[in-house]
């Protein structure tokens, strides 16, 4: 007896709609890239307009279609007035991935630049959860919420502030998972590590020019990984369109390390 349903079924996103955030460059590129392959219409949201008009630009040229808004997602009034403009027709797909990791030591971190980082990496990933789920709680649908493998295990000095962000990330998404599963939704998350990205050279290139530190840690990052290399951002953005498809239909609650085994060695 063969299968019930194709590959290319389960994997399509055809007729879904997806929004994702951070989708300007890296990881949320990537992921766009994939969810526009399997035939997804995107809805791009990121506040670098014009890398973000770019990437929208090179998605419709290749017949995708897309949506774009710049914006930054720790501002609640931008955030309220994208879900407004979406309420119409509320995205089925939802990949929070924006997200900053700027390093500070712990003893020098203030209350603003603390709020800062919370407000972009871990409330706005509550709120858009929230209101995808209230306007979606009749048809259910798939979240998806990129956390970090500094939530598991902290291994860079100075991101105290970013691995708690993260941590809560998870812990948002097991709750959801277990509350709104009943609802139709499933909710999963990623923890990618050790993946180079524009954004990560950029906070690498910060602040080398400070510590050297920094490079020690970098070796010693790579020494661990079992596979012996750093991932790329296609490498994390298959992973997520497993999970948005119906390839992952029975997995629910997950945090799935895409880390290079780093958690494991």
């Amino acid at each position: 007896m063969g299968p019930e349903t194709s590959l290319s079924q389960l994997l399509s996103l055809a007729g879904r709609r997806a929004l994702i955030t951070g989708a300007a460059a890296g990881i949320g590129q990537a992921i766009a890239d994939r969810y526009a392959e399997a035939g997804a219409a995107l809805i791009l949201v990121d506040r670098d307009e014009p890398a973000l008009a770019a990437v929208g630009q090179a998605l419709t040229a290749r017949g995708a279609e897309i949506a774009i808004f710049p914006l930054d997602l720790a501002d609640p009034a931008a955030r309220d007035d994208l879900w407004d403009t979406l309420r119409p027709w509320p995205p089925g797909i939802l990949v929070n991935n924006a997200g900053i990791y700027p390093f500070r030591p712990f003893l020098d971190v203030d209350p603003d630049f603390y709020q800062r980082v919370l407000a972009t990496n871990l409330d706005a990933v509550y709120w858009m959860c929230q209101r995808m789920i209230a306007l979606r709680r009749k048809e259910g649908g798939v979240i998806l919420n990129v956390g970090s493998i500094e939530a598991v295990q902290a291994f860079k000095d100075d991101l105290a502030h970013y691995a708690i962000s993260k941590a809560g990330v998870v812990a948002l998404t097991r709750s959801l998972a277990r509350e709104h599963g009943k609802d139709g939704f499933r909710v999963n998350a990623i923890l990618p590590g050790g993946v180079i990205t524009p954004g990560t050279r950029q906070a690498a290139r910060g602040i080398l020019r400070l510590e050297l530190g920094l490079l020690r840690a970098g070796l010693a990052f790579r020494e661990r990984l079992p596979l012996g290399r750093m991932g790329r951002p296609d490498e994390v953005a298959r992973i997520a369109l497993v999970l948005a498809s119906d390839l992952a239909s029975y997995v629910h609650g997950a945090a799935v390390p895409i880390d290079g085994g780093f958690l494991a060695a």
